[in-house]
């Protein structure tokens, strides 16, 4: 990467930094990430979170480290989900597997190598008795004694060690009120925790690096209602649809996001994070592209988008208190929480101009932002009664073809518009009928 490619990405990244402050993200780190090579690159990266000012609660599971703990449990199935049989003996033996693997996290994050984002970082993890656990009790006729299920979680006493600023590290482990301990499957844990604290993400590592289609192309968005028919047109392992399964239902209890990354790729965290298109793939209720009226706010966003493109030409340039007059006639795409695209609509007798259509960069490529300003733009155009819209553009012309636009000649538009036509701009005409 040269320098001004790193200058460019890095800028791109910006708008994520700043969306992602003081947001509580929890994360579930299963027990094959603990076992794989790259949890010290994953621990980094959770480190840089940290470091930028996000709210870190980390998860972890352990269940190959138990399988080789206890290979003579046995397993129960209850609708489609399999836990181990936890006696009196094998509880002992969990909680000790849980605390070794504690302490290695612990040790890692303490790693404070100069190449690191841990470089005198100084991060406080603290792990405590935040779960109080009930036993799931017979089902199906099996007993399964010490295994248990969240029945509360402590969430003043995590977000204040969050405050203090701290990373809080939750074992699959969970203690009565009499103190007994519990084995707990750890995505009961990350979505319980992700629920009550209300976070802002709950991101689950695995082994696949996304759902996919079956042609192997990748689903990088869903919403918890298309999730069960696309996990039947995926067909993805268990482990992976348990963990989107997760993730659909703490959206639905009220977290912002779920997203699912892998475990195996390095980076693909932060990849996830701070690019506009992603690697893996997210949960959200709502679509994550909202296009909505802009208001007198977004004004500043509107003209960072639009200067470098009225500058080279592309646009015609617009004054900043022209826009700030016109702002009600704009409409803004807006990703994450912050504006990614705009366009305006001019009305021209029975027709309506389409003009100032701008993307942001980062989301130029696959992300379909233009596709839903313009998509967005003919619905309203359409409510109000015209009968067709136009643009006119020196650069788009294909763009605008490919979404259903025809070329004309500055004869076909409107009078108004022929009278003020800038032949020496020679823009094209494209004009599309609404019905």
């Amino acid at each position: 990467m040269n320098t001004q490619d790193y200058a460019r990405w890095f800028r791109a990244t910006t708008p994520y930094i700043s969306t992602h402050r003081r947001q509580t993200f929890v994360v579930l780190l299963p027990g094959e990430a603990l076992a794989h090579g790259n949890l010290t690159n994953i621990v980094n990266d959770l480190a840089l979170l940290h470091v930028l000012g996000v709210r870190l609660v980390v998860v972890h599971g352990a269940r190959p480290q138990i399988n080789a703990a206890l290979p003579e449990s046995r397993l129960g199935t209850h609708k489609g989900v399999s836990r181990r049989v936890t006696d009196a003996e094998a509880i002992g033996v969990i909680a000790g597997v849980c605390g070794q693997l504690r302490s290695e996290l612990e040790a890692l994050f303490s790693t404070g190598v100069p190449s690191s984002p841990l470089h005198n970082a100084e991060i406080q993890v603290v792990s405590g008795n935040f779960v109080t656990a009930k036993p799931i009790g017979v089902l199906d006729g099996i007993d399964y004694q010490l295994t248990g299920q969240p029945r509360r979680i402590r969430a003043d006493r995590i977000h204040k060690m969050l405050d203090g600023p701290a990373i809080v590290l939750l074992p699959p482990l969970g203690f009565s009120p009499s103190g007994q301990a519990f084995n707990l499957a750890a995505d009961d844990v990350a979505e319980q925790v992700a629920v009550q604290l209300q976070a802002a993400k709950l991101i689950a590592f695995d082994a696949a690096p996304c759902l996919a289609h079956g042609d192997g192309r990748r689903l990088s968005h869903l919403t918890p209602a298309g999730l069960d028919a696309a996990l039947a047109a995926a067909s993805p392992g268990p482990a992976t649809k348990q963990h989107l399964a997760m993730l659909a239902r703490a959206v639905r209890g009220g977290v912002a996001s779920g997203q699912l990354v892998s475990h195996q790729d390095d980076g693909a965290l932060l990849a996830e994070l701070f690019t506009a298109d992603g690697v893996g793939t997210q949960v959200t209720e709502d679509d994550r592209h909202l296009v909505r009226q802009a208001e007198p706010r977004d004004v500043a966003d509107i003209v960072a988008m639009i200067r470098p493109l009225e500058e080279s030409g592309v646009l015609v340039k617009r004054p900043r208190d022209l826009l700030e007059r016109e702002i009600g006639r704009f409409l803004v795409a807006e990703v994450d929480g912050f504006v990614v695209g705009c366009c305006a609509l001019y009305p021209a007798g029975i027709s309506v101009e389409l003009a100032c259509v701008a993307v942001h960069p980062a989301h130029r490529n696959g992300v379909g932002t233009g596709a839903r300003l313009l998509a967005a733009a003919e619905t309203a155009a359409g409510k109000k009664g015209y009968d067709s819209i136009f643009a006119l553009t020196t650069q788009a012309k294909d763009w605008f073809v490919e979404n259903g636009f025809k070329e004309a000649s500055a004869n076909d538009l409107p009078a108004p518009k022929q009278a003020i036509y800038n032949y020496q701009r020679n823009a094209k005409v494209l004009i599309k009928t609404l019905h």
